[in-house]
């Protein structure tokens, strides 16, 4: 797929190979459907934004439960769970084979200074980050996509990190509308 005048290999969920991810990223993977990695990529793009602004904003600090996570709090852990992966996207596409460890959300998500955040500010933090996951997978060839490494103990390659970007956003949206935005009176 050309991108600008940049080339976006083509990739579809359906190629992946069990083998290039942990078995815990699968739920991620199946919110998504069979869809192309730079179509998924840039529909979120556009759709994501929209839906954050979409919130109430009374509702943007209400957690749903004690001990759960503001909505606030969900979206920056979209974000930095993104730029996590991006990172480690990098170095598999760039052939470091240095086993990467897990990172631990319950650790980021009190340190995440999310809740004097504006929605605005979310906003467009969500969008330079999406855009630069965008320009790291413009002009990478199938290999590269292929590449494979360990993270969090599990074998994962460039393509299914893209996919997992994409999935772990598709499912906080998921949760989001289901249980703060529908429990919400």
């Amino acid at each position: 797929m050309v991108f600008g005048i940049f080339y976006f290999a083509p990739m579809r969920v359906s190629e992946l190979n069990p083998k290039e991810y942990g078995s815990f990223y699968k739920v991620y993977l199946d919110t998504l459907g069979d869809v192309e990695l730079y179509d998924i990529m840039q529909s979120q793009l556009l759709n994501f934004p929209k839906f954050m602004e979409s919130i109430p904003t009374v509702k943007l600090d209400y957690a749903y439960a004690p001990g759960k996570w503001t909505i606030k709090e969900a979206l920056v852990h979209i974000m930095d769970t993104e730029r996590v992966m991006q990172y480690r996207a990098l170095r598999f596409m760039r052939g470091d084979r240095t086993p990467l460890p897990g990172f631990d959300q319950d650790i980021f998500v009190p340190n995440s200074f999310a809740a004097p955040r504006t929605i605005q500010d979310i906003i467009q933090e969500y969008s330079c980050i999406r855009q630069s996951t965008i320009a790291l997978y413009t002009n990478m060839d199938k290999k590269a996509l292929s590449n494979i490494g360990t993270a969090s103990n599990a074998p994962m390659s460039v393509a299914a990190l893209g996919f997992i970007i994409c999935g772990h956003q598709k499912h906080h949206r998921n949760v989001i509308r289901e249980r703060y935005l529908s429990t919400f009176d």
